[in-house]
C-alpha cells in the first residue's frame, strides 16, 4: 500500500521566514498538526548541526510550526541526542551550547531545548524489537516517554551510510551513545593506553565488570565483553577507540532496527518532514560549511519515513539528472536502509506525491 507524502517547492534563495511559511503550509496540509493533543509532550526531532556547519535547518524554518503546536495547547520541545565521535554535542552542556549559538534558544524559538539521552547519555531505555541484529535497542528516554515525536531532517549524503534523511534521524538520532557504538561498530573497543588516565569511570559503567585497571591503563577482557559501547560512550579523554568502519551494509540495518524501536509504541503519533535545501555530500556534524550539491527542491511531509526518504531521493535523482548518492558515495547502496525499514514493517516504499503550492 503506498503513502501520501506532501511536496512544497523551494526555490535557491528563497529567505528563512518565507521558507518558513512554506513548510507551516505544508505541515498543515500533510494533516500532522493534527497529531498534537492538549498537554501532549511534543519531541520535535532535529539536528542543530556541528559548529561551522551551515547546511542544518534554520529556525525560521521551524518556528511558525512550533506555534501551531502550542496554539493547540500541546507542549512542544525541541531535542536531539548527544553525539558518538568527540565534537561540540558529545555532552548535554556543550550540545546545548551549540544549539544556542546556532539560534535555538528559548528566547528565539519559544520552547525550550532538552537533550535526549541525558548529561552523559546515561538517559535511555532498552526497548524490544524483533530484527536481524537486534532483540534489544536503546532509546533515549525524553524521546521514548514523548506523546508525539515530529522528525524534521536536513537531507544529505554520508560517509557511512550514502544518504541521511528521517530513518537516520530516527535511529542513530534517537539512540543512546550506546547504542551509535553498537550500530558503528561489528568489533570490540580497544583501549589507547597513552590516552588512558586510569580514572576507573569505564569500570563503573560496564555492565559485565569486563575491564580493569592494569599497570596505569584500563584494560578490557575481550571474553566478557560483549560491544554495548558504554565504555567508549563514558571515557572523557578518547582513549577507548571507535570502529567507524565495520561493515557498512550492517549499519544501515541496524540503523533502521534503532528507527523502528524508537516509533514502534507511538503508532499514529509520529510525523516526518524532509528538508531538500542546500543538500551536502556529508552531513551535519560535519564541523565545517559545505557547498550544495544539487539544487533546491523543496520540503516534503508524511506520516511514513521510509516514503519520505525514498520520495526524496526520487527527487533529487530527478533534479539532479543521475543517481546523487551513489556517484557521491559510489561504494555504499543506501537502498539498504529503505529495505530493511520496509521489512521491518517501519513503512512502505511505494508512495504517492502531493504537491503544495
Amino acid at each position: 500500500m503506498s503513502s501520501k507524502v506532501w511536496v512544497v517547492p523551494v526555490r535557491h534563495g528563497e529567505d528563512r521566514e518565507m521558507v518558513g511559511q512554506k513548510a507551516l503550509r505544508l505541515f498543515q496540509a500533510a494533516g500532522l498538526h493534527e497529531l498534537v493533543g492538549q498537554d501532549e509532550l511534543v519531541a520535535v526531532k532535529m539536528h542543530f548541526g556541528e559548529r561551522k556547519n551551515t547546511g542544518y535547518i534554520k529556525p525560521e524554518h521551524i518556528t511558525p510550526i512550533l506555534e501551531v503546536i502550542k496554539g493547540r495547547k500541546g507542549k512542544p520541545f525541541l531535542t536531539d541526542t548527544n553525539t558518538l565521535y568527540r565534537g561540540q554535542r558529545q555532552n548535554s552542556v556543550d550540545h546545548l551550547n551549540q544549539a544556542y549559538e546556532h539560534g535555538f534558544g528559548p528566547e528565539r524559538v519559544g520552547v525550550p531545548v532538552i537533550i535526549a539521552d541525558g548529561l552523559l547519555s546515561k538517559n535511555y531505555s532498552e526497548v524490544s524489537v524483533a530484527g536481524k541484529h537486534f532483540r534489544q535497542v536503546r532509546i533515549a528516554n525524553d524521546i521514548l516517554h514523548s506523546d508525539v515525536l515530529l522528525t524534521f531532517s536536513h537531507v544529505t549524503g554520508h560517509i557511512a551510510t550514502g544518504f541521511g534523511a528521517a530513518i537516520k534521524n530516527l535511529g542513530m538520532g534517537g539512540a543512546s551513545r550506546g547504542g551509535k557504538q553498537m550500530q558503528h561498530s561489528d568489533v570490540k573497543p580497544k583501549v589507547s593506553a597513552q590516552k588512558c588516565k586510569a580514572c576507573g569511570l569505564c569500570l563503573q559503567w560496564c555492565p559485565v565488570e569486563a575491564i580493569e585497571i592494569v599497570d596505569g591503563a584500563a584494560r578490557i577482557d575481550e571474553e566478557k565483553c560483549y560491544g554495548c559501547g558504554e565504555c567508549t560512550a563514558t571515557c572523557r579523554f578518547g582513549a577507548i577507540d571507535i570502529n567507524w568502519k565495520g561493515n557498512l551494509v550492517a549499519l544501515q540495518e541496524k540503523m533502521a532496527e534503532y528507527a523502528w524501536g524508537v516509533v514502534k509504541d507511538k503508532l499514529g503519533k509520529v510525523g516526518f518532514m524532509n528538508f531538500l535545501i542546500h543538500v551536502t555530500k556529508e552531513c551535519d556534524c560535519m564541523g565545517k560549511a559545505q557547498p550544495p550539491v544539487v539544487g533546491d527542491v523543496g520540503i516534503l511531509a508524511a506520516r511514513d519515513p521510509v516514503a519520505i526518504d525514498q520520495a526524496s531521493i526520487d527527487l533529487l535523482t530527478q533534479v539532479a539528472g543521475k543517481n546523487l548518492f551513489q556517484e557521491l558515495w559510489p561504494k555504499i547502496d543506501c537502498q539498504v536502509q529503505l529495505d530493511h525499514a520496509a521489512a521491518l514493517g517501519l513503512g512502505s516504499r511505494e508512495y504517492e506525491l502531493v504537491w503544495c503550492e
